[in-house]
């Protein structure tokens, strides 16, 4: 492996403590306030107060794909028409209030999905203090938590059609945007990136973000081999990156996620 300036221009087979020093190394690069603006975790660190912060980090992360300049712009367009106070209008929430939305689209994430996610959201918030209660599984896993949240947000009267926003691990979906929404919320960051609001999980039980930017440069890392996105395969990544780090194995996602976006490092030979 040669570097300069902190970039790599090849690659071949690392050791474990290499292995572990480039992960380290751009994890400690990447974690950083510097690089919010350009990331969907911006949108929840317009707030402060502790719903507010959940109910924009959960939309956020709901149209979590694409291009990271139109995703913000479209979560950012939600937030103004809940007047920039989200967790209020939750509460509030009443049908005359929801017209605005009608017309939200984000790829295959439409109006009508929009509202039934707005519906479920106004519902849960009179039953529960936080968004955090419905991950409270007896299991007390994250796959565990996932499936028990999707029950009880979809509940009965939400369509199939708005129910494949919210992902599966039980049919073995990656759930790469929830995992992402609970490494927010829960892993503990001294730089403040993530905000660490919750303790229904241990930062150490949580699961790595996976996609197909992550996956691939995981795979040139050789941190993973299963070929396919899915749920396996994330338990697998995280527990390739626990190797280095068991307390806090998911600020490894910052390393890949740099790695990929901003080093290109799935085109390397």
């Amino acid at each position: 492996m040669k570097m300069f300036s902190g970039t790599m221009t090849t690659i071949k087979p690392f050791s474990n403590s290499e292995l572990k020093a480039l992960l380290d190394e751009k994890a400690d690069t990447y974690n950083r306030t510097s690089f919010i603006e350009t990331d969907p975790i911006s949108v929840p660190h317009r707030f402060v107060h502790p719903f507010d912060i959940e109910i924009a980090a959960f939309l956020a992360a709901t149209i979590a794909w694409g291009q990271r300049v139109t995703l913000i712009r479209n979560a950012n367009w939600l937030l103004d028409r809940m007047d920039q106070a989200p967790a209020d209008f939750i509460r509030n929430l009443q049908e005359q209030d929801l017209k605005p939305f009608q017309k939200f689209v984000h790829r295959t994430f439409n109006g009508e999905d929009c509202l039934n996610f707005l519906r479920a959201l106004n519902r849960i918030s009179h039953d529960y203090k936080s968004l955090e209660h419905l991950f409270k599984s007896d299991n007390g896993d994250v796959k565990s938590g996932i499936i028990q949240f999707r029950s009880i947000f979809l509940a009965d009267e939400i369509v199939s059609r708005t129910a494949k926003h919210v992902s599966d691990p039980a049919k073995n979906s990656a759930a790469k945007r929830l995992n992402m929404f609970l490494r927010w919320m829960v892993r503990k960051d001294v730089r403040k990136v993530d905000f660490g609001l919750w303790t229904v999980f241990n930062p150490s039980q949580l699961i790595c973000p996976l996609d197909v930017h992550s996956g691939g440069v995981a795979r040139k890392l050789g941190l993973l081999q299963r070929k396919q996105d899915d749920w396996q395969a994330a338990e697998e990544l995280t527990a390739a990156l626990s190797r280095f780090d068991p307390v806090d194995p998911v600020k490894y996602d910052f390393a890949l996620f740099g790695l990929g976006v901003f080093e290109e490092f799935r085109k390397l030979p």
